[in-house]
This record gives C-alpha cells, structure tokens and sequence, in this order.
C-alpha cells in the first residue's frame, strides 16, 4: 500500500463509516478494486484508520463526551458495547474469515438496503428523543442489534440505528446514539487489532506509521463532514435513498463477480 492508496481507502471510510450503508463492504470493495494486496497489514490499517473517525465523534460531541457529573451515560455505553465484545471474542476468527467474501459484502448489501426502504414506515411512534432517556435494557438491546453488523455489509451504523428505532428512539436520537457508541466498539476493536499486529509483527515499520498517521488524519476530517452531514439529512429525508443506494450498489457488486472483475 502506497500513500495515495491510504489517502482513497481514509476517505471511504469517513465518508461511509457513520452512514448506513457500511464502511466495511466499501472499503473492501475498494481495496479490491485497488488490487491491495490482503496482507496482515492492509487488514489492519482498513480497522485502525476507524481511530479517526472515532476522534470525529468525539470532537462534535464533546460536551456530552467530557461531562462527568452525567455518569449514566458513560454506563449506558458500557452496557451497549458488552455484546460486541463477547461475541467478538468469541467468533474473531470467523469475521476475519468473511471479510474475504465479496459475495457476503453484495448479498448483505442488496438485503439492507431493502430492509432500510421500509424503516420509515415500520417504526413511527418514537417517543425518546434524548439520550438521558434511554434505559440500560434498551441501551443493551441496541447493542445487540449492532453485533448484526459483524457481517460484512451489514453496517454497523445502520444496524444499531434500527435497533435504537425499534427500542422506541426518535431517528436522530439513535443515530447519536449510534455515533456514541461508535467509540468505545471500535476503540476496543482498533487496539485490539494494533496489540495482535504489534505483538505478531514485532512493532511497525516506519512506512506503516507513516500510512496509518495519514489514514487517521484524512478519516477524521471527512469523518467530521459526513457527520454534519447524516444528522441533518436523515431528519428531513429519513432512510429510504440510502436503501436504494445499496440495493443499486449490492446489485452492481453482484455483476461485478459474477463477470470475474471482482473475486
């Protein structure tokens, strides 16, 4: 992996993380289109780079990050995130195993974004509007509504969205409740991801450090963009574009492999 290639894979990320229409599927697709390599490194820059994207949540929001006198939210994170982590654990060997599927990537893909068509309509009597108002029970449901998304394509986002609609949370509430819960689910999975490479590799490369301080920084700032961004559409125009989005994007991916230019 060279810069240039670092620079297009960050961007994907922080455009796609914190969207509902997966930043993992994206950005393997886009590794395979780049022709990387699926080296031990490659496979840990595409987790690391989400360091950045994480910082991004943590800037726009910092005012509830960093208020400690409201400690239920802190808790309520923990709660939410004790799903993704035993199952994590517990089945790592096989998520890596399918994140070497382009057909799982399509499928999941084409399968959410016909599930996301009909979202709007499904869930209309939100009554919670605020964070401060979420149960632990439902701050642990929505947490396992988001392990969905160890299946590549799923997205994490939009999986831990829905289960925030479906426990009752208005749109925009669950997003930002998807958004906190962004940081410590991918904080435990970056650095778990960088002690194992560490720990494998014997350390890294000035090259890799190089790569990885250009990934996070570029996932950051488009991070920041796209989170301005989501909030602010998906109050007006809700889910259903994003459906169509990945039904045309799965059904493309689909063709893509079945004609041989992507394996």
């Amino acid at each position: 992996m060279n810069a240039a290639e670092a620079i297009i894979i960050s961007i994907v990320e922080g455009l796609t993380e914190f969207l509902p229409i997966s930043s993992t599927g994206h950005m393997i697709i886009t590794e395979k289109l780049l022709h990387l390599d699926k080296d031990k490194f490659n496979t840990l820059f595409t987790i690391a780079i989400q360091l950045g994207a994480i910082l991004a949540v943590v800037v726009l929001y910092w005012k509830k990050f960093f208020d400690f006198k409201r400690w239920q939210f802190y808790i309520k994170l923990i709660v939410a995130v004790i799903p993704a982590l035993v199952l994590g654990l517990l089945f790592s060997k096989n998520i890596d195993d399918l994140l070497e599927s382009s057909l799982t990537v399509a499928i999941s893909m084409l399968a959410g974004g016909i599930i996301l068509l009909f979202i709007d309509k499904a869930f209309k009597k939100q009554v919670i509007d605020d964070e401060a108002k979420i149960s632990y029970r439902r701050a642990f449901v929505i947490g396992l509504w988001q392990c969905i998304a160890m299946v590549p394509g799923v997205s994490r986002s939009a999986s831990s969205i829905i289960g925030g609609m479906q426990q009752k949370l208005t749109r925009s509430a669950a997003a930002e409740f998807s958004f906190f819960l962004a940081v410590p689910t991918m904080l435990a999975a970056t650095g778990y991801k960088l002690y194992k490479h560490y720990k494998d590799a014997g350390g890294f490369s000035q090259h890799e450090i190089k790569l990885l301080a250009i990934g996070n920084i570029v996932a950051f700032i488009v991070a920041m963009l796209a989170i301005k961004f989501f909030i602010g559409f998906l109050k007006k125009y809700g889910f259903t574009i994003w459906g169509w989005y990945r039904i045309i994007v799965g059904t493309l991916l689909l063709i893509l492999i079945y004609c041989g230019y992507i394996k």
